[in-house]
């Protein structure tokens, strides 16, 4: 098949279909055909042959020519494509290096099989163009709502049509056990808009919070115009849900607004997510009243917050702890992916046992330890003392305005208490070294006895094998496996080491080996410090 007068024409005509068809710049279907003709030139004329083709975009005439370089003698590589000084002065005047000669060459004969080639090379084009030009138009979309028609599904995957586009709602972005058929109406969440090589770069969801966040924010005004805050979302999509919403108008009631009159407007995101239940909570910035808005419906008595482990405990009426906990856990689920916290829920009763229990324990603690009879243990234990330390270590005062202590009781009871925590401490480290331990762990400020001895036990024995541990290691952390939290346990978690904290002596043992330059270390803070400076400006 040669390029001739008769279907010069047909070829600039088939471009603009091509390009219509895809919605991309005729322009690029041309340069691919430049591109898969060239190709075709070369089987015919020499792969090393520089052969370029260009099409007139008004005739449509394609020109074939041969380019050549001039290059210095030793680089000389290519004979085909290049040449030297020498030789280029029998086709130019005074050459130079860098200069190029172009001369046309004879169209080619494009068998069967240089034409089907031809025709992969502008088939891969087009797809190329069309992906780059979905991506360019829907990048900026990505957290937004979309309607689309279903086109077919394929393994439980669903491909919407968006006209012009296709994008994939996967099996596990559907709710529950949602079905299509080809044709249905479908609006989803565009979650992620990414360049691949292969596939879909859409990808659509209707379980993500955010598409419930966004439906609100179709329905309701106020939170279109920025009135109504949605601050938090969490979902069991298809089951239940939980919304947490501010109002910055005191004169709105960011509740009211969302429900609507009569739950007009609730009522539509409820039709839209298949049934979903929504709970529509008042954001409050006090975390322990927001965990009371977030169990509703159950009743709180008591909220005990610790803040340094990102924990709750929860204490409600033995009658309301079903309704607390919820169907499977799902409404104490919501509530702590709507709070970021742990939560845990006791009964009145538990709780009283629970304090019961610690207080019989601490009194035991200081009848053992500091041969005390059982009344002047409670006394201590009543009056807040938790641990040997806090009795060996406090000002001699605090246990002055105990009934019955006077200096000498008090002066008597912390060097009791001083005694038996050397010994603690001497057992501990005597422990340790006979595991193995070295002093270069022992004298490693922040670590005390007790905790050298766990560490060796599991298997740390100086600074260096501590310096190569990971924060989590020490601390503990959480990971997720299958959709669920896992605990890791850490070394020194019993002893209350917080993540900062095991990241702080984790550095401080690299810069003590000299693995870390500790002006590096800051500057690199410094400099992330301006970059997020910068970043919020």
């Amino acid at each position: 098949m040669a390029i001739t007068s008769a279907n010069q024409l047909e070829l600039l005509q088939t471009a603009e279909a091509v390009a219509r068809e895809k919605m991309i710049d005729p322009g690029l279907v041309v340069e691919a055909m430049e591109e898969s003709l060239a190709r075709a030139a070369k089987s015919r004329y020499g792969a090393e042959m520089d052969i370029r083709v260009s099409i007139d975009r008004r005739t449509g005439k394609a020109t074939f020519t041969r380019v050549r370089t001039v290059v210095e003698d030793e680089l000389l590589e290519n004979y085909q494509a290049e040449f030297t000084v020498e030789q280029a002065k029998q086709y130019m005047e005074n050459p130079e290096v860098g200069d190029v000669f172009v001369e046309e060459v004879p169209p080619v004969e494009m068998g069967r099989i240089a034409a089907q080639s031809a025709k992969q090379v502008i088939l891969q084009k087009v797809r190329e163009a069309e992906r780059d030009r979905q991506y360019e138009e829907f990048k900026d979309r990505a957290g937004s709502i979309i309607n689309g028609s279903v086109k077919r599904e394929e393994f439980g995957n669903v491909i919407v049509d968006l006209g012009g586009a296709e994008a994939v709602l996967r099996r596990n972005d559907k709710i529950g056990r949602e079905s299509y058929r080809s044709g249905d109406r479908v609006r989803a969440y565009i979650k992620e808009v990414r360049r691949e090589p292969r596939g879909h770069q859409i990808f659509l969801s209707r379980t993500a919070p955010e598409f419930m966040a966004e439906l609100f924010k179709m329905e309701v005004p106020e939170i279109y115009d920025g009135i109504i805050d949605i601050k938090a979302v969490a979902r069991d999509p298809g089951s239940r849900a939980k919304i947490a919403v501010i109002s910055h108008d005191g004169s709105i009631d960011p509740v009211g607004a969302c429900v609507g009159m009569r739950g007009s407007r609730v009522q539509a995101v409820v039709n839209e997510l298949q049934g979903e239940k929504i709970d529509i909570i008042p954001w409050n910035e006090d975390q322990p009243t927001f965990l009371v808005n977030a169990l509703q419906p159950a009743e709180v008595s008591k909220v005990v917050l610790d803040e340094e482990a990102g924990k709750i405990e929860v204490v409600v009426p033995d009658e309301q702890l079903s309704l607390a906990i919820g169907r499977r856990g799902q409404n104490v689920r919501l509530a702590s992916q709507l709070t970021a916290l742990d939560i845990d829920i006791m009964t009145e009763a538990e709780e009283s046992e629970r304090r019961q229990k610690e207080f019989e324990e601490r009194t035991k603690l200081f009848m053992d330890t500091l041969d005390l009879d059982e009344f002047f243990a409670q006394l201590l234990v009543s009056e807040g003392f938790t641990n040997l330390e806090e009795v060996a270590y406090v000002e001699v005062d605090e246990l002055l305005v105990i009934d019955g202590v006077d200096e000498g009781t008090a002066n008597e009871l912390q060097a009791r208490a001083r005694d038996y925590i050397d010994a603690q401490n001497k057992a501990a480290l005597d422990a340790a070294r006979e595991l193995g331990v070295q002093d270069s762990l022992v004298a490693f400020e922040g670590l005390t006895p007790q905790m050298i001895e766990a560490l060796a036990k599991d298997g740390v024995l100086n600074l260096e094998d501590f310096a190569t541990c990971a924060d989590w290691e020490l601390a503990g952390g959480w990971t997720s496996v299958n959709g669920e939290r896992v605990k890791d346990d850490g070394v020194l978690e019993p002893f209350g080491i917080s993540l900062e904290e095991a990241q702080d002596m984790v550095m401080t043992a690299r810069i003590v080996l000299g693995w870390v330059d500790p002006e590096e270390l800051q500057a690199e803070e410094d400099g992330e410090e301006g970059a997020s400076e910068e970043a919020e400006a």
